[in-house]
């Protein structure tokens, strides 16, 4: 599918409501354990996700926006959340993550983006010139690459549980790389 800002701001929109009813209120082994060492927890996730409302899609979307040459942009912290979240309970983070993503998307569209500003470029230190519907579109996939790896993470938290059927229950078999 090309990227149309119309069916990809949906998918934002749902992402922290998603994660919402999936997380909240369950006891704190479904919240807080991962999948071993220096993989992350749905808590985690929640705060990476925060992390890059802050940091990362809009604040890129708007470099990428101003006049002059492309620009390059900030490098990302991926692991900003284990401080940020700290003394912070999930309720905290998900309210914080659903206002963060409303205003940034609500700043979204009013910028009115032009098919020549999604052809806009900005520098990614790592990858080099990318298109604002590059970005935008790494945005929806990252939003649905971790709703999968906390669904993941829960599911493994029955992985001995489940007696012979991790031979038909795939999400149990992925190995982290995180």
């Amino acid at each position: 599918m090309k990227f149309d800002l119309n069916k990809a701001i949906p998918v934002l929109e749902r992402t922290p409501s998603v994660l919402r009813n999936l997380l909240q209120g369950l006891p704190v082994e479904w919240i807080q354990e991962n999948e071993g060492r220096d993989t992350w927890s749905p808590f985690d996730v929640v705060g990476h996700l925060i992390h890059g409302e802050k940091t990362d899609w809009m604040v890129r979307t708007e470099l990428i926006l101003q006049d002059g040459p492309p620009k390059t942009f900030e490098p990302y912290d991926r692991f900003a959340q284990f401080k940020n979240s700290k003394g912070k309970t999930l309720d905290e983070l998900l309210t914080e993550f659903e206002l963060l993503r409303k205003d940034n998307l609500n700043n979204l569209w009013a910028k009115n983006l032009t098919k020549t500003d999604l052809e806009r470029k900005g520098i990614h230190p790592e990858l080099g010139k990318v298109t604002l519907s590059q970005l935008l579109s790494a945005w929806v996939v990252h939003d649905l690459g971790h709703i999968a790896q906390v669904s993941r993470v829960m599911a493994k938290q029955y992985k001995n549980e489940v007696g012979p059927w991790p031979k038909y229950l795939t999400i149990l078999n992925h190995t982290p790389k995180e």
